[in-house]
């Protein structure tokens, strides 16, 4: 006989993750999904936390909400973490009183980006700019008041919904000629479905009994710049649309273009925690990223 699903309550469900993980867990029967977008749950309101963690008692709680416009954030400080610190300190708070694990997604934004060699989960937090350091706090304020956590610091998201770099890239492709890429900024482009699955992963393997709580990497494998990737990604698009075979790339150093926001130069998240403990391997992203651009234009025709 069967047992029950793993019953996870996922916030901010209407974003690339939670929109991800809601596709994976339609194909299979080992969970059942409580998915609440910001709209049925707001997590800067620490009442409406309480009452929903109570009404669900889920076996888990992933936190994929949050304020992640970088640039935005730097003109908006006070929402930022509102929503990023505030807003975890509220899920942390009621998981502790209801007996709730917590998955909770950061970013490789904690980092100033200085260690061209990547980033392990050992290094000390160092952000540049307001998102990273509500970010980076949010990470802070869990550690301390939920000792059952496991923090998922990611980079370099990317799907065929929502906004990212992928879907602003296509945009830009359309209107800029030519299209500007920064070719100073190394990380690890992550499909959103990629991610989805290392957490379901996860929670199969805590929920089997292993006790491996604490602060993980994961991103895609093969190392890129910004500019790399948006050459993979305008190649990807010149399959479904002819007017990107005249689009021609130019590669640029970040200070010739600039962002409210500073970003790392590095964000390289070394990611073997997660092989040696979950044996979890980096998926390539091309193949991620091939099939995110060949979805997205199978949805808008």
């Amino acid at each position: 006989m069967f047992g029950q699903p793993i019953k996870i309550l996922v916030t901010g469900a209407e974003g690339q993750v939670g929109q991800a993980l809601q596709e994976l867990v339609a194909e299979q029967s080992s969970f059942e999904l409580i998915s609440l977008a910001q709209a049925q749950l707001d997590i800067t309101d620490a009442r409406a936390v309480q009452m929903k963690l109570g009404e669900y008692l889920p076996d888990y709680l992933i936190n994929t909400a949050g304020f992640n416009d970088v640039d935005k954030a730097e003109l908006e400080p006070q929402r930022c973490f509102q929503v990023n610190r505030d807003g975890v300190e509220n899920l942390a708070q009621a998981c502790g009183e209801f007996g709730v694990p917590m998955l909770h997604l950061s970013s490789d934004y904690v980092f100033d980006g200085h260690y061209a060699s990547g980033y392990t989960e050992q290094d000390e937090g160092a952000p540049l700019g307001v998102y990273g350091a509500s970010k980076w706090e949010a990470e802070e304020i869990l550690r301390q008041l939920l000792p059952r956590h496991l923090i998922l610091r990611t980079s370099w998201l990317f799907s065929e919904c929502c906004t990212n770099y992928v879907r602003s890239t296509l945009q830009r492709g359309l209107n800029e000629q030519p299209l500007l890429a920064v070719d100073d900024r190394r990380g690890c482009p992550t499909s959103a479905l990629d991610l989805a699955r290392v957490l379901l992963a996860v929670i199969q393997q805590l929920h089997n009994g292993a006790d491996a709580w604490g602060t993980y990497h994961y991103s895609g494998a093969e190392i890129s710049t910004l500019f790399a990737f948006s050459e993979a990604i305008i190649e990807e698009a010149r399959q479904y649309d002819e007017r990107y075979q005249s689009v021609m790339l130019k590669a640029v150093a970040s200070a010739d273009y600039p962002t409210e926001a500073q970003r790392p130069s590095s964000s390289i998240l070394v990611c073997r925690k997660l092989l040696h403990t979950f044996g979890i391997r980096q998926r390539p992203w091309r193949a991620e990223l091939s099939q995110a651009v060949r979805r997205l234009y199978q949805t808008s025709a």
